[in-house]
């Protein structure tokens, strides 16, 4: 478990010849420039994996070709533009423009920080003891959880199906993943997995940091029920409390998810007294804002000491990081979230988006059952996984189709997100297609 998923770019261009003066050249430049880097930074990527298999599949459309780009993350409309909120918009444009290009507060404007706090924790009544700084996006928060409550050298927990920038996060900060089995033989939540990596991680290293990625889990698609938030609370409950824990929620989807799943706030409330929970919440998916960078970790603690502790450490962290966030983007997103002429109008312009996005699921889960595909529980959200033993050729074979899906460990990404809901049928089509032949099994 924990391997590095492999993923599909496209086809490299062919190399032209090089004359021996000329390669001789390129060498000695290459010493110089290796010895210049830092050894781990040496064989880095250029480019995401999955932003490489979005351009392959505009590289294929503006040739003409009929392509269904089902691999990032945004939410595009039925005519296959990006979807964005009115009300956002107008609130962007309202915004005071002198204050908009002054330096934001390091830690975030504190409008902001008490709006995120009470958007992410209020229901469940624990405002009063959160705080929240602003971040990057959600990636933001995430760094701020893994560089301040992990040593280096320690690994974060999370489930084997896990969004691929959490190792990106955790290598470039000395930190390592580890993760335990998402999915038992029935397709639902493994606790007894995620009891025992809890238990196997306590054994090997000094403190623990766990990310849960629900609502819709980023890349499966899955949410937690009621019943599976109890018994992930009562596992925590149970592990070994001499070593120092936290719990990091990832929210970036949690608005898209089905009626009910919102209901992990009341669940977890109570750990919040012994441990801290942190949620790393974000604008981009939320308000369809992928561009502002604009998220906050919010951290609920009972203890009013440890949170301030909490609070300055993380505040010395944007301050090394990124010094200060947009400034535009945190204004009219408070503005968003406070009054509640504004808030109902942006809740209803993202009614509109969850249910085109409903109605793609629907369409999605009837066609998938029909071609026998094996994949989670799907209810809502950006993405769901078709698992298969080959995923490789599964995706090749959907790419011959002018279908674009991710290839990971034992699966593939769709994002059912950025499909029109008329081509969902040949999505589903071509992704049984990919796989007929294959055992699609869990990994």
């Amino acid at each position: 478990m924990g391997r590095p998923a492999r993923f599909l770019g496209p086809s490299p261009e062919p190399i032209a010849p090089v004359s021996y003066t000329d390669r001789l050249a390129m060498t000695q430049s290459q010493d110089i420039l290796m010895h210049a880097l830092i050894p781990s930074a040496r064989n880095r990527p250029s480019e995401d994996p999955i932003f490489a298999i979005h351009g392959a599949a505009l590289a294929r459309a503006a040739k003409g070709e009929d392509v269904i780009d089902a691999s990032l993350g945004t939410l595009m409309d039925e005519d296959g533009g990006l979807s964005v909120m009115p009300t956002v918009i107008r609130a962007l444009a309202q915004v005071n423009p002198a204050k908009a290009a002054a330096y934001a507060p390091i830690a975030g404007e504190r409008g902001f920080n008490q709006a995120v706090v009470q958007e992410v924790f209020g229901p469940a009544g624990l405002a009063q003891d959160s705080l929240c700084v602003a971040t990057a996006g959600g990636t933001g928060a995430l760094h701020h959880a893994v560089v301040n409550f992990l040593e280096r050298g320690e690994s974060l927990l999370t489930t084997d199906y896990y969004w691929g920038p959490y190792s990106t996060i955790a290598d470039q900060a000395g930190r390592g993943v580890q993760t335990f089995r998402m999915f038992n033989a029935e397709r639902r939540f493994d606790l007894a997995a995620l009891e025992q990596g809890l238990h196997e991680l306590a054994g090997r290293q000094e403190r623990i940091l766990l990310i849960l990625n629900f609502p819709c889990h980023n890349p499966t698609g899955y949410s937690l029920g009621g019943a599976e938030w109890r018994d992930v609370v009562q596992i925590l409950r149970g592990v070994d409390r001499s070593k120092p824990m936290a719990v990091v929620l990832d929210l970036a989807y949690a608005k898209f998810g089905a009626p009910g799943t919102d209901a992990w706030v009341h669940h977890i409330a109570d750990l919040a007294q012994d441990i801290p929970i942190l949620a790393a919440w974000s604008a981009s998916k939320s308000f369809a804002q992928y561009g502002a960078r604009i998220g906050g970790l919010v951290v609920a603690h009972g203890d009013a000491e440890e949170r301030t502790r909490i609070g300055n450490a993380l505040s010395y962290t944007c301050r090394g990081t990124w010094s200060n966030c947009n400034h535009l983007g945190m204004l009219a997103i408070t503005e968003l979230l406070s009054h509640p002429e504004l808030r109902a109008s942006v809740d209803r312009d993202r009614d509109a988006l969850l249910s085109m996005l409903g109605e793609r699921v629907e369409i999605f889960n009837r066609e998938a059952v029909q071609h026998g595909l094996h994949y989670p529980r799907y209810e809502g959200g950006f993405f769901v996984t078709i698992f298969t033993s080959d995923p490789i050729q599964t995706a090749q074979r959907c790419q011959a189709d002018g279908v674009f899906v991710v290839p990971i460990r034992g699966a593939v990404r769709v994002a059912l997100c950025a499909t029109p809901k008329a081509q969902v049928a040949r999505l589903v089509a071509s992704l049984a297609s990919g796989v007929q032949g294959l055992q699609g099994a869990i990994q």
